[in-house]
């Protein structure tokens, strides 16, 4: 069973049948863009991940991406228009219907902002403007580099830090409808600064919301100016590497990941790698050796998830993008050097019982021909914990709490699961044995080490036991 987990993008065609066999070949958490879905589907479609899970006898995460301050193309004619090289073009700073002439961008500071010679960078930078001239509710630009542009093309702007406010009342709404819904994980579109974070966690507060874990998405120049700060006050970071590599040179971003992987995992937070981890299954059903590789390090790496969109929303293999994931990250983590993984952090400051008794689990798994590890917990807070050093078999967390259950699906190697609320330190053991051997298909003789608190209290672990099946 893999540790390592699979965030999928749902996307506007996607069939039951589908959903379920991307449940099967190891989907973890199903990641929804309100950038371009819709409440009223979106709303079906968790219904449905949630129902078929619940029939597999799975449990699969939600994550909702908001809409953020993403600078977008409006409406074009037909749907798109061709630029082409040394031309001249407007662009409008109010909506209107986009032709060979000019268009809009759906942004409110655009003129503010820009100035002239600054230059705009559309979709995966397949076209490019110079601003040449700044009227008074128009940009004359000059096409740099001639491209199609389609409907709400995503625009990039690398040399200028926008100053309209991270939060929009699309923003609110988006974490309305979240808390509503009891989404898991929110994905923060286009994080700038720390400041985005604590703009959003205030809207948390105004829904009276402590569940929602906040993942900031690190896509452009900006936030890497302020990443510390960023990474503090997130749950994790998602790294997405399509949007972050227009606007930094492409042959930095492998260094950039890197560090940003390592820097979460020295604050005990998240991370995520996202984009173009299996492009070439969108068409082909077999990955190019680049994309295996790609994947591979990630895993080595120990990062707790890795992410694919346009594979499973628009793509036409996303069953079996999914499969080919799972069989990649299985394959890297039976190289993985658990042991040294551990060692390598260096933990100094094992200040409370919770955290003392789950480094000392996964360091025993690491010694002894454990087979799985089962822990109680009510809050998650010793699973989060025990994800944190790396545990070398799978963790099967077991809690009475839907809420507590639902919110592990994204830490490495966490594999939660609803029971009834054990009321004894023998009920514990008794029916961790029973969900363990069940969870794993485990056998007789095998080793198991079983973790847990009692009295039942809050972020409170005090023992731990091998047991023998």
């Amino acid at each position: 069973m893999k540790k390592t987990k699979i965030v999928c993008s749902i996307g506007l065609h996607q069939t039951d049948e589908e959903i379920k066999q991307m449940l099967q070949n190891g989907m973890n958490v199903a990641r929804f863009d309100l950038g371009s879905l819709s409440y009223d589907y979106c709303e079906k479609m968790i219904a449905k991940v949630r129902d078929i899970a619940s029939k597999l006898g799975l449990v699969c995460g939600i994550m909702m991406e908001n809409s953020g301050p993403t600078l977008r193309v409006g409406t074009l004619d037909n749907g798109h228009i061709t630029l082409k090289e040394g031309s001249e073009i407007e662009i409008y700073n109010k909506p209107r219907v986009g032709t060979k002439e000019g268009f809009s961008i759906l942004y409110s500071n655009l003129l503010k902002d820009v100035r002239e010679g600054t230059h705009l960078l559309f979709g995966d930078a397949t076209a490019e403007l110079e601003v040449a001239a700044k009227m008074t509710e128009t940009l004359i630009c000059k096409v740099v580099k001639g491209g199609e542009l389609t409907n709400k093309e995503i625009v990039h702007i690398p040399t200028i830090h926008l100053s309209a406010p991270y939060v929009s009342q699309k923003d609110r709404d988006d974490i309305a409808f979240a808390h509503r819904l009891g989404v898991d994980f929110v994905a923060l579109s286009f994080v700038r600064s720390h400041e985005d974070i604590l703009d959003i966690t205030d809207a948390l507060i105004e829904e009276d919301d402590e569940h929602i874990q906040l993942i900031a998405k690190i896509e452009n120049k900006q936030s890497l100016e302020d990443i510390d700060a960023i990474i503090n006050l997130c749950d994790g970071i998602m790294i997405a590497r399509g949007d972050l590599g227009i606007e930094v040179s492409l042959e930095r971003l492998p260094g950039i990941q890197k560090q940003i992987v390592k820097k979460a995992h020295l604050a005990n937070k998240l991370a995520i790698v996202s984009t173009e981890m299996l492009t070439s299954m969108m068409v082909s059903i077999i990955p190019t050796r680049a994309e295996i590789s790609d994947i591979y390090n990630a895993v080595m790496d120990s990062v707790d998830a890795v992410c694919l969109n346009k594979e499973t929303s628009l793509g036409n293999h996303p069953v079996e993008s999914v499969q080919m994931m799972t069989n990649i990250i299985e394959v890297a983590e039976e190289e993985l050097d658990y042991g040294k993984i551990l060692r390598d952090m260096n933990v100094t400051d094992l200040q409370d019982v919770t955290s003392s008794i789950a480094y000392s689990v996964v360091d025993m798994a690491n010694h002894l021909n454990i087979k799985g590890i089962i822990l109680a917990t009510n809050t998650g807070y010793t699973a989060k914990k025990m994800s944190m050093f790396r545990p070398p078999v799978p963790v099967v967390a077991t809690s009475p709490d839907g809420e507590t259950v639902s919110s592990l699906t994204l830490h490495y190697g966490i594999y939660p699961t609803k029971t009834k609320h054990f009321l004894t330190t023998d009920e514990i053991v008794i029916g961790c044995k029973k969900v363990i051997t069940k969870e794993l298909s485990l056998k007789e003789k095998d080793l198991v080490i079983i973790t847990g608190g009692f009295p039942a209290t809050a972020g409170y672990t005090n023992f731990m036991k091998v047991e023998e099946l």
